[in-house]
């Protein structure tokens, strides 16, 4: 590398304002989800969880989208491939773990939903449902509601790209474009819809779409975590100014099957994966890292042995944690009495 291109590489992150701390720092939760995200696999197959879904290959976006954002004051709707960001924003690996185990202490549901469906008041991530894209329209009342009450906040929202063939998109994106709400409307295209490859889902790029309701549509590299994180943070400030919403389509490619209940080489080739492999953002920003001076090899190697043990400790405690109590089946399902006990009825 040429002296001036590492001038001009090393200063990517310092344009941008993000310190080399806080560089090292989003490197850090990228690892994490990877790591966390690999356990997830081996857990399953083990048969000591029965489902996992991977998000491996979107979490330089997810990180980076999350870095952007006010994580202490913006509202999140994140999808079930979302680790990298919910881990970001506050959600540690002993909560994800204890949701993949379906135990009582899960923050998103006490153990009654599927892994990978999000929800905690303390940090503002609202209750997924498993229909995809409801979350849309819910982004959108949430921004609707912050207008209305003057707070200077956005809620974030994302989906894959086979969300955005669905009605409550493009109900969202148009309520949102009219009443030009600060929500940041975020598509993941990882270029499968389960198994529905991207050119049989549209003919054009999701963020054209945009154009139609009236508000900016960005394309981004979602393997490159400075450029996601200049884009967001761009949505940002022009949803604080009141000038609308924004769509975000975020380019990338799922490296593992859709779920661990799915055969992805019904549908694609081991080439093809591997094609993409090599093309894996992660990697790519820790040698950004390392040709800034900031990171060395010795320092992954310490990260990665810190990493397995924050995980192989919320591993063992999830797994021994005990199960919701078959007395609370119903709680939250139908109304109370003034006892506490269920009378019955919706």
């Amino acid at each position: 590398m040429t002296p001036d291109v590492t001038v001009r590489e090393r200063s990517r992150h310092e344009q941008l304002g993000i310190s080399d701390d806080q560089a090292l720092e989003m490197y850090r939760m990228m690892v994490l989800a990877r790591k966390y995200d690999e356990r997830g696999l081996l857990l399953q197959r083990a048969g000591k969880v029965g489902f996992h879904v991977s998000g491996i290959g979107q979490e330089m976006t997810q990180v980076a989208a999350a870095f952007a954002l006010d994580r202490e004051r913006d509202y999140f709707l994140p999808y079930y491939r979302d680790y990298g960001f919910v881990l970001s924003v506050g959600v540690t690996v002993k909560d994800l773990m204890l949701s993949i185990f379906a135990k009582a202490e899960d923050i998103s549901s006490g153990g009654r939903q599927m892994p990978g469906h999000f929800g905690s008041k303390r940090h503002r991530i609202v209750t997924g449902s498993s229909p995809v894209t409801t979350q849309v329209p819910h982004a959108v009342g949430i921004a609707l509601a912050a207008k209305m009450r003057k707070q200077d906040i956005v809620s974030y929202v994302t989906f894959g790209e086979g969300s955005s063939n669905q009605g409550d998109f493009h109900e969202g994106c148009n309520f949102a474009g009219v009443h030009r709400l600060p929500v940041i409307i975020m598509c993941q295209n990882n270029q499968y819809a389960i198994s529905v490859p991207l050119a049989k889902q549209t003919a054009g790029q999701i963020s054209d779409r945009a154009a139609g309701y009236g508000f900016p549509g960005v394309r981004v590299d979602g393997t490159d975590p400075l450029e996601v994180y200049r884009v967001v943070k761009e949505a940002r400030e022009r949803a604080i100014r009141g000038e609308g919403p924004t769509l975000i389509e975020s380019v990338m490619y799922r490296l593992q099957p859709h779920s661990t209940s799915d055969n992805d080489l019904a549908y694609r080739t081991k080439e093809e994966v591997e094609q993409h492999r090599a093309n894996d953002g992660l990697p790519r920003f820790k040698q950004y890292l390392i040709d800034c001076g900031i990171w060395s090899e010795a320092q992954e190697e310490a990260l990665v042995k810190e990493l397995l043990a924050i995980i192989n400790e919320a591993t063992a405690y999830a797994e021994e944690a005990p199960y919701p109590h078959p007395d609370e089946t119903y709680t939250h399902v139908y109304a109370e009495s003034e006892g506490g006990a269920s009378n019955g009825r919706y």
